[in-house]
């Protein structure tokens, strides 16, 4: 619109980009990102496929390993970008309009909602909805069998039936209420403003403009975009996994 705050910048969207035509098929492919993840993922599913025992325990391993280890870490990223969404929503930052000031939306309100709701959420909140609490919770009373685990996420509630129950509800709350989509706000947020008001390409090496300058659109960049496409597609893949098992 001409008011958007345009970023100079040498890099013309789609220069590392391999354009290839396969039995009359048009393909537009980002290099090296979608090399690197492509050979990366298909080792990853080739080693579930050829060896599932060993990749079971492996991946058995590795989750709790990362969970124990590094909650911290979610528990207070997930908090600060909670923070910074309701501090936006108070200060001038909460009038820039995305694309600019003469910018329109696309859909309606209930429009954007519907759609919001259902790839924000999807099978997760109706499998986890009714599944998470109730797992909590009956991990938590457990312990009356003998058969709690005490470095379950509620630990601190097991043997006691009440505290079992405002902690599970509590635990799924934080997944499901505010936090999560703090989480989803912040990076469609820095997505949209870089792209439609900075004129950047529409994707997550462009939010880091501002921290490494034009060395994005080098190896820095590259390494950004593999590990954003290393958490959509395992993430989803969780998601869908768990859906279609139910």
């Amino acid at each position: 619109d001409g008011d958007a705050a345009i970023i100079e910048t040498d890099y013309e969207i789609g220069q590392h980009n391999v354009e290839k035509k396969i039995w009359g098929v048009e393909f537009d492919l980002h290099n090296p990102v979608f090399w690197l993840s492509g050979l990366m993922v298909s080792i990853i599913v080739a080693f579930a496929l050829v060896a599932p025992d060993v990749s079971k325990e492996f991946f058995e391993w590795l989750r709790p390993a990362i969970t124990s280890t590094f909650d911290w870490f979610f528990l207070s990223a997930a908090n600060i970008f909670l923070i910074v969404c309701v501090v936006l929503i108070f200060t001038p930052l909460a009038k820039v309009r995305i694309g600019g000031t003469q910018a329109k939306p696309d859909y309606s309100y209930p429009g954007w909602l519907a759609m919001l709701f259902a790839a924000g959420m999807g099978i997760g909140l109706m499998f986890f909805g009714v599944s998470e609490p109730i797992s909590h919770y009956e991990t938590s009373i457990a312990a009356d069998a003998g058969t709690a685990d005490s470095s379950a996420p509620l630990a601190g509630a097991i043997g006691d039936e009440a505290s079992a129950r405002s902690l599970a509800m509590a635990a799924t709350i934080f997944h499901w209420g505010l936090h999560p989509w703090a989480i989803y706000a912040i990076v469609a947020l820095a997505l949209a403003l870089f792209s439609y008001n900075k004129g950047l390409p529409l994707s997550i090496r462009s939010i880091f403009y501002p921290v490494f300058g034009e060395r994005v659109w080098g190896w820095t960049g590259h390494i950004i975009d593999i590990l954003a496409v290393f958490a959509t597609l395992f993430g989803l893949a969780t998601s869908l996994g768990l859906g279609a098992s139910q």
